[in-house]
């Protein structure tokens, strides 16, 4: 039984072709979009394949071993498929695309031709323009372990193990005040130290804005008033009244670790390493020099 990529090459190879492109993207967020560049919608695999949303795409160069594939993909942003306020909010950033030749008179004969990602996003115009990543560009990612003084774990994750659901480190609730500079202001906040919030992150749980989430740059104190500053601002239609989650910062220090979160058992940071000034370290001007301390 011929598979649907042999019906494509065979209807390749009879000289007159019915064939179009199709494009599946997949946010991080699992909100699913389909886009062909055929004049009419298309639909197969559990895909529903839209036309007329201005998407077309460069030609596609694979490569063979571990370089990376070449292709961009350009559109048209509009309200109903692809908005400015999402790519601007980053909500398409890393999401997953695929891309198949079809045969648009019997879409059971189609082929995958990519898969990989969305890389940098351009955009201008009212227009955008999407690099896409192949499969291989995870490859090209440094591995290993880094031998350094601070701790090389994130917060919570499998190497630091710490759990940030344990009570009185995390914060849930309302937005109260948001400020035009992106900056959130609260009246309490009771419970946390000043600086406690500084270096975490800011989730939003709720509003047009959910899933979105930005690293906090600092933590005030100021007259009453909590002040909560993000490294960037969050877009995407935040309002008060959303609910919001803010996670501790760490500063990847030893102490840090062992009295405010109590898991130094976890630290991946080595405290003890040598710096770079050993080099020069010369022995003792007086005394025995007899290969011991240089101090």
């Amino acid at each position: 039984m011929a598979t649907a990529a042999e019906g494509v090459w065979a209807h390749a190879q009879s000289g007159i072709t019915t064939l179009a492109r199709c494009w599946g993207l997949t946010r991080k967020d699992g909100t699913r979009f389909g886009f062909t560049d055929h004049d009419l919608d298309l639909a197969f695999e559990d895909w529903h394949f839209t036309a007329g949303t201005g998407l077309s795409a460069r030609a596609l160069v694979q490569s063979t071993g571990l370089s990376i594939d070449n292709s961009s993909a350009q559109g048209a942003l509009n309200d109903v498929a692809l908005r400015e306020a999402d790519i601007m909010a980053g909500r398409f950033d890393g999401a997953d695309l695929k891309c198949w030749l079809v045969n648009w008179q019997n879409t059971a004969d189609h082929w995958l031709q990519f898969s990989g990602s969305i890389g940098e996003l351009h955009r201008a115009g009212g227009a955008f323009e999407a690099e896409l990543r192949g499969l291989t560009e995870a490859l090209n990612q440094p591995l290993g372990r880094i031998f350094q003084q601070p701790c090389t774990a994130v917060l919570g994750d499998s190497h630091c193990r710490f759990n940030l659901a344990t009570p009185g480190y995390a914060y849930e609730g309302q937005v109260e005040t948001l400020n035009e500079d992106g900056s959130f202001e609260w009246l309490g906040l009771d419970g946390f130290e000043p600086g406690w919030f500084a270096g975490g992150r800011l989730t939003v749980l709720s509003g047009a804005a959910t899933g979105l989430w930005g690293s906090i740059k600092r933590d005030q104190q100021l007259e009453g008033m909590r002040r909560i500053t993000l490294w960037e601002v969050l877009r995407g239609g935040l309002r008060a009244g959303d609910q919001l989650r803010l996670v501790p910062g760490c500063d990847k220090s030893m102490q840090s670790c062992r009295l405010k979160f109590n898991n130094l058992i976890n630290y991946q940071g080595f405290p003890d390493i040598p710096g770079e000034d050993w080099v020069m370290a010369v022995p003792k001007s007086t005394g025995r020099t007899t290969g011991g301390s240089r101090r």
